[in-house]
């Protein structure tokens, strides 16, 4: 087979690239041995948001009484958990439906129609300009590895031993865990503890370091705080020294201050949440001339390999596109690679234009510099900010929680933008734009936005920047002199 470009894997990147691409009648040849859209029949941030739209559904109806609305409670065969009735097997249900309702995008049928090849085999370089998909040759213009990764596990002692979840795993399972143990204090991991924790779970997080350690720490300090209002429990800083089964579960044994081991977690269900390793061992990429590391297969900024043939978007790239792997960041360098092989544009990815969300309530999210990196370039930084609590609707609906954290050089150009709160992860959309086409707070302050809206508190940010100036004798002067012309 001679196409014009052959995709390695059909999860979020390869499915967005290969559509792509046959939209423009270009001959194209997916490659997959697994599920489409994903190494696991539930893989994918979808399953994960349906779940935790359960979760927050439980959560609304148990603080209904702010509102001055009670909900009662009945008994049926369901699980009561502080008057909310929680059938697990239901919510399993619910994640199920969403799940194959998004899987119709996916499907092997709509490709076809839409003139992909599909091919279902796993693929393996045979040399720098040939792949091998089962018995088929595959000597294509251009590949590109778009193979995802998987949910990988530390190397404690024991683990190997003991049955736990992952990510993916997670969303199988029809029983509610009674007492989940969560290792892996980041974004997937606080995202699953507290959905579980409002699904009437008893969660418990286990983490290294300190909770969200890439995010914004004042951000993150408000979503601590909230973990704790849901019942978390909290361990962080911790070693754990070995995991063992016990009767009834699961414990994990942490090591005391002086390295002895002083406590025991015991729970019925582990949940690992410590990162993902990239899907590249069947590849053979040497043949084909490719360099990988630990990461993933190694590209440059504009997301090629060693082999000028062969590109790596998405969770299998490391190198120029290493940093928070998302759907979006695999989506937007599909676009990328998408650009250069058609129409020979020159392209470079830009990892910190690419927005990082926390799914958590409040949500927390992300774009361009933090505080932190910002003052590591340069101390000639701005920092503006405005309290959700200041924002009508916020107030109005009791999310008071949270704030916009805007990063401006001293000209106002915007250098990067943190929110923590309700809604985040949607009102960081136009933060997007200005971090990518460089534009400053004063564009931003200038946008007429409807009221009462949570994307209120982000034009409030960005007009604090014009406070400093009221405070200018020169600009009182100018005032008192033009208000002499009536």
């Amino acid at each position: 087979m001679t196409p014009d470009i052959c995709v390695i894997g059909a999860g979020a990147a390869g499915l967005s690239l290969a559509t792509a691409a046959a939209a423009f009648r270009v001959p194209v040849v997916l490659v997959e041995h697994g599920s489409m859209g994903g190494s696991h029949p539930n893989a994918g941030d979808i399953s994960a948001r349906a779940l935790g739209a359960a979760g927050a559904r439980a959560q609304a109806v148990r603080e209904a009484g702010r509102f001055g609305i009670s909900a009662g409670a009945s008994q049926v065969n369901d699980v009561q958990v502080n008057d909310v009735q929680v059938n697990y097997a239901r919510v399993h249900d619910h994640v199920q439906r969403v799940v194959a309702a998004t899987a119709r995008n996916d499907s092997a049928e709509r490709l076809a129609a839409l003139g992909v090849h599909l091919i279902r085999s796993e693929a393996r370089f045979i040399s720098r300009s040939t792949v091998m998909a089962g018995d088929q040759a595959i000597k294509a213009r251009r590949f590109v590895i778009a193979t995802g990764s998987r949910p990988s596990a530390p190397p404690l002692p024991g683990l190997d031993a003991v049955p736990f979840l992952t990510s993916e795993s997670l969303f199988s399972v029809t029983r509610r865990p009674e007492r989940l143990l969560v290792l892996g204090g980041g974004s997937t991991g606080v995202e699953l503890a507290q959905t579980m924790a409002r699904l009437g779970s008893t969660v418990s997080i286990v983490e290294a370091g300190h909770l969200l350690p890439h995010a914004d720490p004042e951000a993150a300090l408000i979503l601590r705080r909230a973990l704790l209002r849901d019942g978390i429990t909290l361990h962080e800083r911790a070693r754990v020294l070995r995991a063992e089964t016990v009767k009834g579960g699961i414990r994990l044994v942490l090591a005391g201050p002086d390295g002895e081991a002083d406590h025991k977690l015991d729970g019925t269900h582990l949940l690992v949440a410590t990162g993902r390793s990239p899907n590249i061992e069947a590849l053979d990429l040497e043949l084909g001339g490719i360099n990988s590391d630990i990461g993933g297969v190694i590209v440059d900024k504009g997301l090629r390999t060693g082999n000028r043939r062969v590109f790596a978007i998405g969770d299998c790239a490391s190198g120029a596109a290493g940093g928070p792997h998302s759907s979006h960041a695999a989506h937007d360098q599909a676009g990328l690679v998408l650009r250069n092989a058609l129409f020979r544009l020159p392209v470079r990815t830009n990892a910190t234009a690419i927005p990082h969300v926390t799914y958590c309530h409040p949500e927390l999210a992300s774009v361009g510099l933090s505080e932190v990196e910002a003052r590591k370039r340069s101390n000639a930084i701005t920092i503006l900010r405005w309290p959700y609590a200041e924002n009508d609707r916020a107030q109005a609906e009791h999310e008071t929680d949270g704030f916009v954290k805007l990063v401006a050089d001293r000209r106002g150009r915007v250098l990067g933008a943190t929110i923590v709160g309700t809604g985040a992860g949607e009102l960081i959309a136009p933060w997007c734009i200005a971090v990518r086409k460089g534009l400053t707070v004063q564009d931003m302050a200038g946008l007429a936005l409807p009221y009462p809206t949570f994307s209120e508190a982000s034009k409030r940010a960005a007009m604090s920047f014009y406070a400093p100036l009221a405070a200018k004798p020169g600009i009182r002067r100018l005032i008192g002199f033009l208000s002499r012309f009536g």
